[in-house]
């Protein structure tokens, strides 16, 4: 991502790259080693340089990163990362309509959490994005679907200590994790085309 980022130039195309990692905990510029738990110890770590903690990657997660130029998203101007990372989680939100699931923004806390139901306040999406000075962006954001849980409860997930991370699964949508990174791939286009 940034060679990618690194060799653009005012015409190299927007990207989004759909990926699912082998497990892995990456750590943001700022996070604490500390929200590492017990048990961690079994799966590799690597420092990132995007923002935010220290969050989990694992198959049956949707993940996605972004690699845009911010400043030729708008006619007439740039898209600004607080407005991004809006239409991102807009995009979220929409593909979880989708299967009948209300998420939801929570302020100062980047990411989608579960509105109601047996698991309201859980965490189902992460973004974590490095915006360079430039206004080009990499990194992105995961969306759990369906996959082991376990290795969230071995660290503070996002650097909050007892946050409960759930998947599509675990709070009844059944779907295919081809078909949801299809769907969020399809509505972040949308969502961050130009004439939104």
């Amino acid at each position: 991502m940034r060679a990618f980022t690194d060799a653009r130039t005012p015409d190299t195309r927007d990207e989004l790259w759909i990926v699912e990692h082998a497990p892995v905990y990456t750590l943001g510029l700022g996070a604490d080693r500390g929200h590492l738990l017990a048990g961690a110890s079994g799966i590799p770590v690597v420092q990132t340089d995007r923002g935010g903690e220290v969050t989990y990657h694992g198959p049956g997660q949707v993940v996605i990163y972004l690699l845009m130029d911010l400043r030729r998203n708008k006619p007439g101007g740039k898209l600004y990362a607080r407005q991004f990372v809006h239409k991102i989680e807009q995009a979220i939100i929409n593909v979880l309509q989708a299967y009948n699931l209300d998420g939801e923004r929570v302020e100062g806390a980047p990411g989608i959490y579960m509105a109601g139901g047996d698991h309201k306040g859980a965490k189902i999406a992460a973004l974590g994005l490095k915006v360079r000075g430039n206004g080009c962006t990499y990194h992105g954001l995961s969306l759990n679907v369906a996959m082991d849980l376990a290795p969230f409860s071995w660290i503070n997930p996002c650097g909050y200590a007892g946050l409960e991370t759930v998947d599509m699964r675990t709070v009844g949508a059944q779907a295919m994790l081809s078909d949801v990174q299809q769907q969020l791939a399809d509505e972040l286009i949308r969502v961050l085309a130009p004439n939104e």
